[in-house]
């Protein structure tokens, strides 16, 4: 935690530096609350370390910073569109931000590439000096290219520049991030471990002076050339490898950061001694190396690891599915669950549990994995595909509305009667992933509720199409303080069912076909009313009562 404080300390500082120097700059910071947010670092949620984090840097940022807040994932499962402008750009916002991040949920998917695209359309970036800064767990999930982004914005803006933090990302996924920033000449930090991000701090926050040039070396110009193996005497990753040099501390362990790059890494290092590390995927290798002016030195690092290409399909011989999470538990370090759809990777040797989600289905299975070995495998999930909508009448208008509730329940009964719910979802044309099987779709619109029983087989499309039998009542009542609906019938106490209820002086739901009163409470001296009515299916009902 202290660590993404320092970061988002260090960004919010930039913030400040870029406001001084021109009064019409406007920075905008967007947060991912996306559902893997969820994940913890330290035995603590990030979205908790975010919200904390973020609470913090916003005391140290003076109050005349124009500063605005935008958030996806937060509102919707599954949605590509669910991107919002909480708190626009202005001065004084720093309570506004906390609050806002304060009350995000956190479940969606990871929109990234749209969110900036929007800040920056806010931001009015093709006439004015624009930043964004994007604070995100994951990779892109809605088919969308950062890297392509950062060329278009750039290429349109006045003087637009993204800034990146990857949040808790391999340095395999910061790659895939890290060209939106380096695309619009903005900076990749990535908070990974606490030496990285102060030397990421120091050189976006209080850059030091550039050391003078050393001597170049008497015979080589590359002193330190490293190269990566999977297995001893085998061939180099297929994938992004990525190379630290650290300094060797005092206690002969890693100290301070030198320097770090991609593939076909080589340098000129001060000679000396050093500890160097190489990542691909989950795999890692380090070593001390002893780095002289005369001489190259050419390191081979053996990851001990395998290459996984994995694709994940809702049935045989089905599209891959970009919304089914891939989890990679591998040996060594833990687990991974910032993939979707497909990924291709390298994990430890050993026995790498992958398990696969995808709606309301889950499949798992265990691949022992060989050093040098590619295993390239195709993972189906089981599962059917359902399409939910709600109708006023059978054949008459769709419920067009946001206020649609789903629950999905096995259709069988427990010994209490109950079913179990299987998922859930809102609005028209709600898509839920199943397993084969039996299932009831409850839905409620309002005060009308209803259900419908259905079965679905692995690969199967189904339109569940749930006829409500209702229709609309709209009360107005001028100086009505609040209503409580019943149903006409009374039961043999003479007591009638309350149905619904509402407040003020006007009042609109949905209902069940059927004949019902209306209590309606005054606000002044006036007795309370009673009204009966019949709300008919597909039709609308209003009431005038004075």
């Amino acid at each position: 935690m202290a660590a993404l404080t320092r970061i988002l300390f260090g960004i919010f500082m930039m913030v400040a530096t870029c406001t001084a120097a021109s009064a019409a700059d406007r920075v905008i910071v967007i947060l991912d609350a996306s559902g893997s947010m969820w994940g913890q670092i330290d035995g603590k949620p990030k979205l908790e370390i975010a919200r904390q984090s973020l609470k913090t840097v916003l005391q140290s940022v003076p109050g005349d910073e124009e500063i605005g807040f935008m958030a996806y994932g937060h509102r919707q499962k599954g949605s590509c569109d669910d991107i919002e402008l909480i708190v626009p750009p202005q001065a004084g916002t720093a309570g506004a931000i906390s609050t806002a991040a304060d009350n995000l949920k956190f479940l969606g998917k990871t929109p990234l590439s749209a969110a900036v695209r929007q800040a920056a359309e806010a931001l009015k970036y093709t006439e004015d000096k624009a930043k964004v800064i994007l604070i995100t767990d994951g990779l892109e999930t809605c088919n969308a290219d950062p890297c392509q982004l950062g060329k278009e914005l750039e290429a349109a803006g006045v003087d637009f520049t993204a800034d990146v933090v990857g949040f808790g990302l391999t340095a395999e996924e910061g790659r895939q991030v890290a060209c939106l920033a380096e695309n619009t000449g903005g900076k990749y930090i990535q908070a990974s471990d606490e030496n990285a991000l102060k030397d990421a701090l120091a050189e976006t926050v209080a850059p030091a002076p550039a050391p003078e040039p050393a001597p170049a070396p008497a015979k080589v110009e590359y002193n330190l050339i490293p190269r990566t193996v999977l297995t001893e005497g085998g061939e180099a990753p297929k994938i992004d490898v990525y190379y630290e040099v650290f300094k060797v501390d005092a206690a002969g362990g890693k100290g301070e950061r030198v320097d770090g790059s991609y593939n076909d890494y080589k340098i000129s290092l001060e000679p000396g001694d050093y500890v160097v590390t190489s990542l691909s995927g989950y795999a890692k290798a380090e070593q001390k190396v002893t780095v002289s002016a005369d001489k190259v030195s050419e390191p081979v690092f053996n990851l001990n690891a395998g290459t996984l290409i994995l694709r994940a399909r809702p049935a045989p011989d089905a599209e891959i599915d970009g919304n089914a999470q891939i989890i990679i538990d591998y040996p060594g370090e833990g687990e991974s669950s910032a993939n979707y759809g497909q990924v291709k990777t390298v994990v430890p040797a050993g026995d790498t549990r992958i398990t696969i989600k995808l709606g309301a289905g889950e499949t798992s299975e265990t691949l022992q994995v060989a050093a040098g070995q590619t295993i390239d495998r195709d993972f189906i999930v089981g599962v059917g595909k359902a399409q939910a909508d709600a109708f006023y009448t059978d054949g008459g208008e769709k419920v067009d509305s946001g206020d649609l509730s789903w629950r999905i329940f096995k259709a069988a009964k427990k010994l209490d009667g109950s079913r179990e719910q299987v998922t859930y979802g809102y609005g028209p044309g709600s898509k839920f992933d199943l397993p084969a099987g039996d299932y009831v779709a409850a839905v409620d619109m309002q005060a009308a509720t209803a259900e419908q029983p259905f079965s679905i087989a692995v690969g199967e499309f189904k339109n569940i199409n749930v006829t409500l039998n209702a229709g609309v009542l709209a009360i107005d009542a001028p100086g009505a303080d609040g209503y409580r609906i019943f149903e006409a019938k009374k039961d043999l106490q003479g007591e009638r069912k309350q149905v619904t209820y509402g407040y003020g002086e006007k009042f609109q739901t949905t209902m069940v076909a059927g004949d019902y009163v209306v209590v309606t409470d005054f606000k002044a001296d006036k007795a309370d009313s009673e009204t009966p009515f019949t709300v008919k299916a597909g039709e609308r009902t209003e009431l005038t009562i004075q």
